[in-house]
C-alpha cells in the first residue's frame, strides 16, 4: 500500500486518483501507524517551503519520515515542494529542509528571453541516467511544470532529469530509494501516468 501524505500542502486527491487508473492502491493520511505499514510512500505539495516543513514538524511526521526512508529504505516520491522539502535549504524560507539530498532551493531569477516566474506549462525533460521511474517512458517526455524555485544538486549523480528554461536546471531527482520531480505527473497526461505507473510496479 502507498500512503500519500496529507500534511496541508498537497493535491493528494489528483495523486490518488492516477495511483488507481495505473492500478495501485493507495491511502491518504497523515497518521503515524499507517505511514510506519507503508510500502511507499508520496510526499506531494503546493506552496511555500517554511510552511510545509513546519506542518511536517508540527504533525510530528519528521522522526518517522526520516526512519522510513533513510533507515528503512522505503521507495519515496516527492512531487514539486516535496522535491524541495527534501533538499537541505531554500532561498524561500529559513528553516532546515529534510536534508536527505545534497542540493539546495533556489529561486529563478535574471532568465533569458523574457522568460516568466513562476515556470508554468509543459516542457520537455532529457533524462540523465537510467532509472525505474522511466522504465518504457514514450518518447520526447514532457510534463507540466508549476514554480518559482528549482533544486540545485551539489552531487551530479543525484540527477535524474533536465529541463530547459533560461537554463538547464534539475527537474527530476534520484538517490538510492529517493526519487522526486519538480513538476505535476498527475497533470502530466500519458507521460505522468507512465510514470506513476513505474513508481507503483517497478520501484
Amino acid at each position: 500500500m502507498i500512503t500519500i501524505l496529507d500534511y496541508g500542502m498537497g493535491n493528494v486527491k489528483s495523486i490518488l486518483n492516477i495511483i488507481y487508473k495505473v492500478g495501485g492502491e493507495a491511502i491518504i493520511s497523515s497518521d503515524i501507524n499507517k505511514i510506519i505499514d507503508a510500502e511507499k510512500i508520496i510526499l506531494p505539495g503546493i506552496g511555500s517551503f517554511d510552511v510545509g516543513i513546519k506542518n511536517l514538524t508540527e504533525q510530528g511526521l519528521i522522526s518517522i519520515l526520516n526512519k522510513k526512508v533513510l533507515d528503512e529504505k522505503t521507495p519515496f516520491l516527492g512531487i514539486c515542494l516535496g522535491m524541495q522539502l527534501i533538499t537541505q535549504r531554500s532561498e524561500e524560507g529559513k528553516l532546515n529542509g529534510l536534508g536527505w539530498i545534497n542540493a539546495e532551493t533556489e529561486k529563478f531569477r535574471s532568465l533569458k528571453d523574457n522568460l516568466k516566474v513562476p515556470h508554468m506549462g509543459w516542457n520537455y525533460v532529457t533524462v540523465k541516467k537510467k532509472s525505474k521511474l522511466f522504465k518504457d517512458m514514450y518518447d520526447n517526455p514532457r510534463f507540466y511544470f508549476v514554480h518559482s524555485y528549482y533544486v540545485r544538486c551539489k552531487d551530479k549523480n543525484d540527477i535524474l532529469t533536465t529541463t530547459e528554461y533560461g537554463f538547464n536546471f534539475v527537474s527530476a531527482i534520484e538517490k538510492d530509494n529517493i526519487y522526486a520531480t519538480q513538476f505535476h505527473p498527475e497533470k502530466s497526461h500519458k507521460f505522468g501516468m507512465k510514470l506513476m505507473e513505474n513508481f507503483v510496479k517497478n520501484v
